[in-house]
């Protein structure tokens, strides 16, 4: 009873810190470019992750985990931050956190493509519903303030991180059975690090002095926190109280993210955004239970 306890508050603080990474996100695009901070995020992180490594002597994976560390770095680590800060660009943090309600259902259809499972009809029912719903919720916001097509542009590239980062979470799962939570999340970045390294310097700013605190700000929270310590949390919520409860906690991240762009950056939540990130909540749970 105590250990799930903690498993449930371990993995509800890591769903409130990934909860924060798409306002923080849109504060950081405000002073640096998508591929800049994608690639500054990445190596900040990684820098932290192998002295934590070396510090805790972990032992290297083997190398037939390579290619499954490389998927995980691909959706993860890069694919999903510059997809989103690219999307942010086009698109409210609070229209985006919509898309993050699909999250879970993406990480669990890869799951069954991996693991070859045979989820029940009313599996594919809630799945259809969801994605419709979000589909719904584009259309109607077709008509507001950005142009139609920064909308779509915005909502096509969310629905590629989605898809990118479900691959990433469902390959880091199955990897963690072997090498443990954290150590999956830090062998990614380490092994993305060069790539990242020279990316970061292609794209530095030109001129630093034009960077405001806000920016400076964002870049320390996805860095540090949505990169490296959010998974920390999530894990050890997984490992603590089982996966298949406390994964459902990831549920509550697109209300979370709602409110921190409601509070943090003032941005108007209509309740269109609401309604629609209910609806998806709860055509991924009822998916999850007959998957």
């Amino acid at each position: 009873m105590e250990r799930s306890t903690a498993g449930w508050g371990s993995g509800l603080l890591g769903v409130l810190i990934f909860s924060g990474s798409l306002p923080a996100t849109r504060v950081a695009v405000g002073g640096f470019t998508p591929l800049f901070l994608t690639a500054a995020r990445a190596v900040i992180a990684a820098a932290l992750a192998a002295a934590l490594l070396a510090l805790l002597r972990q032992v290297r994976p083997a190398r037939r985990d390579l290619p499954s560390l490389a998927i995980v770095a691909l959706g993860v680590v890069a694919g999903f931050p510059l997809l989103t800060a690219l999307a942010l660009q086009h698109i409210t943090s609070a229209q985006s956190v919509v898309f993050i309600g699909l999250l879970p259902l993406s990480t669990a259809l890869f799951g069954v493509l991996r693991g070859r499972e045979r989820p029940r009809p009313a599996f594919w029912l809630f799945a259809t519903g969801g994605s419709l719903t979000v589909a719904g919720f584009a259309l109607w916001q077709g008509g507001g303030a950005s142009p139609a097509g920064d909308l779509l542009a915005g909502d096509l590239l969310m629905v590629l991180a989605i898809l990118l980062c479900g691959l990433g979470y469902a390959e880091g799962a199955a990897l963690s059975r072997r090498l443990g939570g954290w150590q999956v999340i830090s062998w990614a970045l380490v092994l993305a690090l060069p790539a990242m390294a020279v990316a970061a310097v292609a794209t530095m700013p030109e001129d630093w002095a034009g960077i405001g605190a806000a920016a400076w700000a964002g870049l320390g929270y996805v860095s540090v926190f949505s990169m490296l310590i959010g998974f920390f949390f999530w894990y050890r919520g997984l490992a603590l109280g089982g996966i298949a409860g406390v994964g459902q906690l990831q549920l509550l991240q697109p209300a979370f993210g709602l409110i921190l762009a409601g509070l943090l950056l003032r941005e108007p939540v209509a309740w269109t955004m609401i309604a629609a990130t209910g609806l998806v909540v709860l055509c991924v749970a009822g998916a999850k239970r007959f998957a």
